[in-house]
């Protein structure tokens, strides 16, 4: 499946309904006044398995055939699309396997395993992940689930959006975290219809602009794997078919830096009592610490995920 539109994201919702959360919606008058505008965090650190991942994830396999469902998935992921592909494939009822980076949050890696799937370690810095995992599917016969440039991958993501969207009514802006672009490409496809007004805007860390400078550029640019808290979006390059759906869609990709994700992290805990982890913490650092000026909007922020080493959160 290559084409992909908000029907792609709408049949999603269908799928995914019942199995994925719908995920709360949240506010805080101090994020509001520290912004001048209306922000309306759309926390999906409580979806299945911590993180939104969860919903292209079980998307994707469940159009899987028998045939396709004996052999199995295969996926790679530092963490987040692992425990997604894993807890999907476990209720589902089929095989899988997910290659992890060795220096994968400790957490991620043992939820991964817990729930059914053959864990195949790898130096994130030094190794290639897709061809280790060709590898894995050609040994095994199983499906390749990329975990963002795949079209059930980035309606799955969609729903995200329109959930949001559905709750809140028309937004100006709406902020999403982008590591390969599924996210921020399905959201974009579903705020297209549902709030055509809507200005997309991607963050990323400051340390990995390469979807910045794709966008920026027209073309896709390929990055060493960078040094950054946001594990999430340690991407080198968007996919093929987000960029696409970026390019039309996106309105532009702005930065933060991993002090103001720390900072982000700390405001989520101490004033709205909730658990974010870092890549979860992109958009709404972009929109706290006003990188746009964002008074008197309305203003939709995506908490992706909330799968942090306690370890590290307290740090």
């Amino acid at each position: 499946m290559t084409q992909i539109n908000y029907a792609s994201v709408a049949a999603a919702a269908q799928t995914i309904n019942g199995v994925a959360l719908r995920t709360p919606v949240l506010t805080s008058r101090q994020a509001n006044e520290q912004t001048g505008a209306q922000v309306h965090f759309k926390c999906e650190n409580f979806q299945r398995v911590g993180a939104f991942k969860f919903r292209g994830a079980y998307n994707a396999l469940s159009r899987f055939t028998d045939q396709h469902k004996r052999a199995g998935a295969v996926a790679f992921s530092s963490g987040n699309h692992a425990q997604a592909v894993a807890l999907a494939a476990q209720l589902l009822g089929m095989p899988s396997v997910i290659v992890m980076p060795a220096d994968s949050v400790p957490g991620k890696l043992a939820a991964t395993r817990a729930y059914g799937a053959e864990v195949i370690l790898y130096d994130r810095f030094n190794e290639d992940r897709e061809a280790i995992a060709r590898r894995a599917v050609a040994e095994r016969g199983a499906t390749l689930v990329p975990p963002f440039d795949h079209a059930d991958v980035i309606a799955g993501q969609g729903t995200v959006a329109k959930e949001l969207f559905e709750e809140t009514g028309a937004l100006d802006y709406l902020f999403v975290c982008v590591g390969g672009g599924g996210l921020i490409a399905g959201c974009a496809l579903a705020a297209a219809e549902l709030s055509p007004a809507c200005k997309i805007i991607g963050v990323e860390p400051q340390a990995g602009n390469d979807a910045q400078l794709s966008l920026r550029s027209g073309a896709i640019v390929r990055i060493p794997v960078p040094q950054t808290i946001a594990d999430g979006a340690q991407t080198s390059a968007v996919g093929q078919l987000t960029f696409q759906i970026m390019q039309r869609l996106v309105a532009d990709i702005v930065t933060v830096t991993d002090d103001q994700l720390r900072a982000q992290m700390r405001f989520f805990a101490e004033r709205m009592k909730i658990v974010v982890e870092p890549t979860g913490c992109l958009a709404a650092a972009a929109v706290m610490n006003r990188i746009i000026d964002l008074r008197g909007k309305r203003v939709g922020v995506v908490v992706s995920g909330g799968n942090v080493d306690l370890a590290q959160l307290g740090s």
